[in-house]
C-alpha cells in the first residue's frame, strides 16, 4: 500500500532487492532463544589513543585467532580511500511498526533532523508531512486529527491528505485559500509490517531500494516486533548490534543462553563488500564452524540469520532484524524483528509484554557503555581507529562497519568512519517541550489526553523509550493499573466488612478475601513496574 510520509533520515541505501536464496542470504541468525530480545553489542572501552590499534591486521599482536576479517585491496592498504557515490535522502527509511500507529492522533518523528509529522486519514491511510505548519511554524504532530483531517492545534488550520489547506477558520466566509497554502509531503509505504518513508524532495521514490525480507515472508514465519528510543547515536547503536562477543558478558543471564563462561574468541568470513554495506559468516571458534549469517544494507537495516535441520531433516529458519533510524545528535529509534518458522513451546506459555520488557532490559543493559561511547567520540573528534582496539576475534563487523562509512560517509549529515570524519556541523537542539511526545502520548495509553504522572518523559525512562510507542504494552499497564486499583479498593471495603461483620465465620472469609485481593493488587503492581521501570544492575542499586 503506497502511502504518504515525511523524508527525514539521512543514511542512504537499503535493501534494494529481496534476498536471494544462495548461501549469502539464505542463512540466519545466531539468536536461537525466541525469548530474548537482543541483538549483538559492541562495547567501547578503550578509549586510550596511545594504545589504539589502526585495523584488525595491526591488532594481530593481541589476538592470534584465525579469523582474518580485513583482507582490504591493495590500493586501501596504500592509504587510497575508496569514496562512492552516496546521498541518505535516496533511501528508505524505517518509521514505525504499522499496527503501533495512533489510529486517533498525529505522531511526531524524525530522521536526522528532519522533521515528519505521520498519521491516518479517515480511510486509514497513511500520510506524511514536514512536521511544521505552514502559518506560523507550529508543529503539526502536536495538533489533532478532525474527520480524517489533521488540525495545527494554534490557529485551527486544516490539511488533506496531498498536503493542502482546506480549512483556515480567520479568513472570510468567501474568500479562497490560495494553493500555495501547502504542507511539503513525503512518500511513506507500508512493507511487511512496517512503515517506511523516502527522504528526498528531488529523486523519485525508487521502489527496488525498499527493503524486503525473504524468512518473512516463508509460510509459518512468526516474529516479535519491538519499537525502542534510545539516547545514542544510531552508528553507536549499529555497532552494539553487530558485536555478538559483548553477549555473554553484558547480558549475563538475561536468560538462559547468555553466561559469561561461554565468553570466547569467534569466527569471521567477510564473503561480500560492496558500497551499499558487507556480509558474511560467523561463529564461535570452540565449535569449529560459522552458523550464522550477517548482512548490512545501506542506510542502517542489520540482519543475523541462522537455518536449523531437525531431526525430521525439515529446514527452519530464523531471523533477528534490526530497523535503525537515526533521530537526530546522540538519538536513534529501533525496530526489533525476532522470529522464525519454528517457535520454541515454551514461548508459547509466555504474554507478548513479558518479551518487550525483556528486550527493554537488554538495552538499559548497554545503556551506560553506549551513551558514554557516544560521548567520547563527539568530544575527541577523531575516526575510531584512533580510539579503538579492534580484535579480528570480536570485531571485525564493527571495523567492517566503520570503513563502509568512510566510503560513504561523505553523503550524511554526520558520520565517525574508521579513518576519517565529518562531525556534526550544529550543536544538538535539545528541545525542553519534545515535539511529538504529547501527540505520542495522548494517542497511547495509560496517559491518554496528556503526559501523566508515571514518569518524567526522558528517553533514558523505559516508560518512554518503549510504552508509549507500542499499543500492547500501553494497553497492558494501563490494564494492569486498572485492576491493580480495582483490588486494591475491594480490599479496603472487604477489611471494612470484615470489622463489621459478628460472626467469626465471615470475618474469616472477609479477611481471607481481602488479603486474596491485596496479593492480586501486588502482582498488578509488579506487572506494571516489569514493563515501566529501568533495569539496573545488582552492583549498581543503593
Amino acid at each position: 500500500m503506497a502511502l504518504s510520509l515525511s523524508p527525514c533520515l539521512p543514511h542512504t541505501t537499503y535493501l534494494s532487492k529481496p534476498l536471494s536464496t544462495s548461501k549469502l542470504t539464505t542463512t540466519s541468525v545466531s539468536f536461537n532463544n525466541p525469548l530474548l530480545g537482543f541483538k549483538p553489542v559492541n562495547l567501547r572501552n578503550n578509549q586510550v589513543r596511545c594504545h589504539a590499534v589502526t585495523d584488525l591486521k595491526s591488532a594481530s599482536s593481541l589476538d592470534q585467532s584465525k579469523g582474518e576479517g580485513d583482507d582490504r585491496s591493495e590500493e586501501e592498504s596504500k592509504g587510497d580511500r575508496i569514496v562512492a557515490d552516496y546521498n541518505w535522502t535516496e533511501e528508505w527509511y524505517p518509521l514505525y511498526l504499522t499496527k503501533d500507529v495512533p489510529d486517533d492522533a498525529p505522531l511526531g518523528l524524525t530522521v536526522f533532523d528532519q522533521q515528519l509529522v505521520l498519521y491516518k486519514d479517515g480511510n486509514g491511510v497513511l500520510h506524511c508531512y514536514q512536521d511544521r505548519c505552514p502559518h506560523r511554524l507550529a508543529k503539526l504532530s502536536e495538533g489533532q486529527l478532525i474527520d480524517g483531517r489533521l488540525e495545527c492545534l494554534y490557529h485551527g488550520w486544516q490539511f488533506e491528505g496531498n498536503g493542502k489547506c482546506v480549512k483556515i477558520p480567520q479568513i472570510p466566509a468567501d474568500a479562497k485559500i490560495p494553493r500555495s497554502v501547502c504542507v511539503k509531503t513525503y512518500d511513506v509505504k507500508e512493507s511487511q509490517g512496517v512503515v517506511w518513508v523516502w527522504m528526498s524532495q528531488t529523486t523519485p521514490p525508487n521502489p527496488e531500494k525498499l527493503p524486503w525480507f525473504e524468512n518473512f515472508a516463508r509460510p509459518g514465519f512468526q516474529d516479535t516486533s519491538t519499537i525502542h528510543e534510545l539516547p545514542y547515536d544510531h552508528s553507536i547503536l549499529l555497532e552494539n548490534l553487530m558485536d555478538p562477543a559483548h553477549i555473554p558478558i553484558s547480558h549475563d543471564r538475561t536468560d538462559w543462553t547468555a553466561k559469561r563462561e561461554d565468553a570466547q574468541a569467534l569466527l569471521f568470513e567477510v564473503t561480500e563488500r560492496t558500497d551499499r554495506g558487507f556480509a558474511g559468516w560467523w561463529g564461535k571458534e570452540k565449535d569449529g564452524s560459522m552458523p550464522n549469517f550477517l548482512r548490512f544494507d545501506a542506510p542502517c537495516v542489520l540482519q543475523n540469520n541462522r537455518e536449523l535441520v531437525d531431526k525430521d531433516g525439515e529446514k527452519h529458519y530464523f531471523t533477528g532484524l534490526f530497523l535503525c533510524r537515526p533521530t537526530g545528535q546522540g538519538k536513534s529509534m529501533l525496530i526489533v524483528r525476532f522470529g522464525g518458522t519454528k517457535r520454541s513451546p515454551l514461548a508459547k506459555l509466555f504474554p507478548k509484554w513479558y518479551f518487550h520488557q525483556n528486550a527493554s532490559k537488554v538495552f538499559e543493559q548497554d545503556m551506560g557503555f553506549l551513551s558514554s561511547q557516544n560521548e567520547v567520540l563527539m568530544k575527541e573528534k577523531v575516526p575510531t581507529k584512533e580510539l579503538y582496539i579492534n580484535l579480528k576475534s570480536s570485531d571485525t563487523w564493527v571495523a567492517e562497519y566503520r570503513k563502509w562509512m568512510d566510503k560513504v560517509g561523505h553523503g550524511m549529515p554526520y558520520y565517525f568512519g574508521h579513518s576519517t570524519l565529518s562531525p556534526p556541523k550544529l550543536p544538538a537542539l535539545v528541545e525542553h517541550a519534545p515535539a511529538g511526545l504529547i501527540a505520542g502520548v495522548s494517542a497511547s495509553s495509560p496517559a491518554k489526553g496528556g503526559i501523566g504522572t508515571m514518569h518524567a518523559p526522558n528517553l533514558a525512562n523505559r516508560y518512554f523509550r518503549h510504552v508509549i510507542h507500542c499499543k500492547g504494552c500501553s494497553s497492558v499497564v494501563k490494564a494492569f493499573t486498572a485492576w491493580k486499583n480495582g483490588l486494591s479498593a475491594a480490599a479496603l471495603v472487604l477489611t471494612a466488612l470484615a470489622i463489621l461483620a459478628s460472626s467469626r465465620q465471615w470475618k474469616t472469609f472477609l479477611l481471607l478475601s481481602a488479603t486474596l485481593c491485596l496479593g492480586g493488587a501486588y502482582a498488578c503492581s509488579t506487572a506494571v513496574a516489569m514493563n515501566t521501570t529501568n533495569f539496573i544492575r545488582v552492583h549498581r542499586r543503593l
